[in-house]
């Protein structure tokens, strides 16, 4: 068998993965101990997982993560009352395909953020695309794309987008512009993909944070319907972590700690 000229052709196809797999074989020893039905196996094998772990790595880039979260990291010893059962079956992704909402409601530094983002990260992992987005920031750039051209561009992929996140909804007013292009975005993805939306804000006043009734009305009814709800109490997860605050004692306990035994 004439080796070089066969890497070499398995290079033009593109095969990368499997010429290093199949150099390797080579210079294995024991490899002559399998079938060739078995080293073909553990070849194509290697180009598989390869070419899938590319593709997670390129999803998980185009998500863009405000925060490195995943499921496995969600703290459920804090006092939040945290719905657990709610959330197993989140992680089983079966609502991106069933294009359901998630709405994400608590107080500030809670966790609402991590939260989303761990599910929109198992979701790269089960293979959906995903992508992270400030409410106040998009609508801004929603704007200056009119202006710029890249207005279309940008809405097609939002639109594409299988799993979006609009954080932080309800910080600050919407113009009129700004929540007709809220509608366009929910009035694109509503029953084709699935979007997870966080708020200080309860669901219950979000008609309020919108403004103008009719809007409002329609968003809503695009959002609200077909969504999970995951409410999250206590305080700020931030804070309980903080170190700022404590008093000149603590803080000398801590340079001096007593140990016992």
């Amino acid at each position: 068998m004439l080796v070089n000229p066969t890497l070499y052709k398995i290079q033009q196809l593109r095969l990368h993965t499997m010429a290093a797999a199949f150099k390797e074989q080579l210079e294995s020893p024991t490899i002559t101990c399998l079938s060739f039905e078995e080293r073909l196996g553990l070849l194509i094998d290697a180009e598989v997982s390869a070419r899938e772990n590319r593709r997670l790595q390129q999803r998980l880039r185009k998500a863009r993560l405000h925060q490195s979260a995943c499921i496995e990291d969600i703290d459920y010893h804090s006092p939040r009352h945290l719905d657990k059962p709610l959330l197993a079956t989140l992680t089983h992704c079966q609502w991106v395909p069933s294009h359901h909402n998630i709405l994400i409601v608590g107080p500030c530094g809670t966790g609402k953020t991590f939260l989303a983002c761990a599910l929109a990260h198992k979701s790269c992992l089960s293979g959906y695309t995903s992508l992270y987005c400030r409410v106040g920031r998009l609508l801004s750039e929603l704007q200056l794309g009119k202006g710029d051209g890249q207005y279309s561009k940008r809405m097609t992929e939002l639109a594409k987008t299988d799993v979006l996140i609009l954080d932080d909804f309800g910080l600050s007013p919407l113009t009129e512009d700004h929540q007709r292009d809220l509608l366009e975005i929910l009035d694109d993805r509503h029953d084709k993909r699935s979007t997870i939306v966080t708020s200080q804000v309860p669901v219950k006043l979000w008609h309020d944070c919108i403004g103008n009734e009719t809007l409002a009305d329609a968003i809503l009814d695009r959002l609200v319907h077909n969504s999970y709800r995951v409410e999250i109490k206590g305080e700020s997860m931030r804070k309980a972590r903080s170190h700022i605050g404590k008093d000149k004692n603590s803080l000398k306990e801590e340079k001096n700690p007593i140990h016992c035994w």
